[in-house]
């Protein structure tokens, strides 16, 4: 049986699927929080059991000290996930949340448990770097990066007070990503399919496919229109990607 979600401050759990045979863990974008996920586990419940990883900072955690590191961050939620090993995991993470997910799967894979596809979102391969420094600025230009983006809930970025209020909590994933490097031998053994828009000034398409470089289980690129969040508009397509590994997957386990 699953562990409470009411017990784990790591992981949500909005759409609990305890006869699903798979679960989906997704991993949020710097200043994105585990709810951004929930109309994924509302489509895909009761198939397959979708769970968020929640970061320190934000929400329900917003009173607890934000993480600035990559390597902290991973090394938390790996342990966290250990509790949710009853059935085969599959890793989504969307940008900040796609190198997350890489290294939480080099965690587990240590172990000998790690999931069995991972699903790397709008962002370059861990091992290449870009002079980015949105972490050093000052608060009024990090709120123009983030508006510039478009990944923020317009709700929030409407609403000045509540904005400042979560600004040290995404100047922390600002830092934790921007500092963040693998060396180019960091390998996971499962599968990559990696996702992004033709548009992303985040990723560029040569950017996308060294994840090669850093699976041995082989990796396949994904592209859809839009930008670094065609993930919004493209919802119904990535939905289908999903869809179609679980079906794959679930068919190779009958």
């Amino acid at each position: 049986m699953s562990p409470s979600p009411a017990d784990d401050l790591w992981i949500r759990s909005f759409r609990p699927a305890p006869e699903a045979a798979e679960r989906l863990v997704c991993f949020p974008h710097a200043g994105g929080s585990a709810s951004f996920y929930l109309p994924v586990a509302a489509a895909l419940s009761p198939a397959v059991d979708v769970v968020a990883v929640q970061y320190p900072g934000r929400q329900d955690r917003r009173h607890e000290p934000g993480l600035t590191s990559v390597a902290e961050l991973a090394d938390r939620v790996a342990e966290a996930l250990r509790a949710w090993q009853d059935r085969p995991l599959t890793f989504f993470g969307h940008s900040m949340g796609a190198v997350v997910a890489f290294e939480v799967a080099r965690r587990l894979e240590r172990s000998g448990s790690g999931p069995v596809r991972l699903f790397a979102s709008g962002r370059r391969a861990p091992s290449r770097t870009r002079d980015e420094r949105v972490h050093t600025l000052g608060d009024d230009r990090l709120i123009a990066e983030i508006r510039a983006l478009s990944g923020t809930d317009s709700r929030l970025l409407d609403d000045e007070e509540l904005l400042r209020m979560v600004l040290p909590a995404i100047r922390n994933d600002y830092t934790a990503v921007e500092t963040y490097l693998a060396a180019p031998q960091d390998t996971v053994r499962c599968p990559v399919t990696v996702l992004v828009g033709d548009d992303d000034p985040k990723t560029s398409l040569d950017e996308a496919r060294a994840w090669e470089g850093h699976t041995l289980g082989g990796s396949t690129l994904q592209v859809f229109p839009g930008g670094h969040f065609y993930l919004t508009d493209r919802a119904a397509d990535v939905l289908a990607v999903l869809t179609e590994h679980f079906t794959a997957t679930v068919s190779r386990g009958a």
